[in-house]
């Protein structure tokens, strides 16, 4: 969680460069991150914070310095019925300031009110079901979906949150008996990797070990993540400067 999706390109450990937030992967999941005080661009990326350093490394490989980000709690997606109305919040916080604004989540676990919502706010919003369909790419996940109704899903984020989001929130950090009850159901962790580093990979076939389950590395890349993010940047106008300052 090895095929490529077509937007795959190889990636090596990337440094990003410094933005004035936090970028740990701890702060990325119970507070998010704040949108710049200065606003630089007219766009606005609305993400979860398990996908900043990706859309980070996106932005800043393609020179779309145009684009603005915050993101909510990664932690949102323990509770998805909460996903919904932190994110029109944060389009109607933000929206008399940035000229266009975009969501970064899928459907994430809504059941299609998301995807209500950001119709009625009139911002678009990445296709998909989840982030690991629009990581390897919509088209490709869907045809081998019926082949993996067994597979559980890591990406570069779950790989190194793996305890924070799975492990503990299941309990399984004080009742390890516990975990065939869980998991027994599945076959194989499917590892889609964003970047190509040993480390991550080493992460990720730790946590299936952990599960009792086989393991597959796919490079993915960015996906459809890269693809969405590059038809949205057409939409700056010359200059790139917002609305209105603060």
């Amino acid at each position: 969680m090895v095929r490529r999706s077509k937007s795959a390109r190889p990636q090596r450990r990337t440094v990003l460069p410094p933005t004035g937030h936090s970028l740990d992967d701890q702060s990325l999941t119970e507070t998010g991150l704040a949108a710049p005080e200065k606003k630089v661009g007219r766009i606005l990326l609305i993400a979860c914070g398990a996908l900043a350093r990706e859309i980070l490394t996106v932005k800043t490989r393609n020179g779309w310095d145009y684009m603005d980000l915050t993101c909510l709690p990664a932690i949102l997606h323990i509770h998805p019925e909460k996903i919904t109305q932190a994110v029109r919040e944060a389009v109607e916080k933000h929206r008399e300031v940035y000229n266009q604004i975009y969501v970064v989540y899928a459907d994430c676990g809504t059941g299609g009110l998301l995807e209500v919502a950001c119709k009625d706010l009139g911002v678009e919003m990445v296709k998909g079901p989840h982030c690991y369909s629009f990581f390897e790419g919509n088209d490709v996940f869907d045809a081998r979906k019926e082949d993996e109704t067994t597979a559980f899903y890591l990406t570069d984020f779950l790989a190194r949150q793996f305890d924070a989001f799975i492990w503990k929130p299941m309990g399984l950090d004080r009742h390890p008996e516990l975990r065939d009850m869980y998991f027994g159901n599945y076959t194989k962790v499917v590892y889609q990797a964003q970047l190509d580093d040993p480390d991550l990979t080493a992460r990720a076939k730790n946590c299936a070990d952990k599960m009792g389950l086989a393991f597959e590395r796919r490079f993915t890349g960015y996906g459809d993540l890269e693809t969405t993010m590059a038809q949205w940047a057409l939409t700056a106008p010359t200059g790139g400067t917002p609305k209105k300052s603060d």
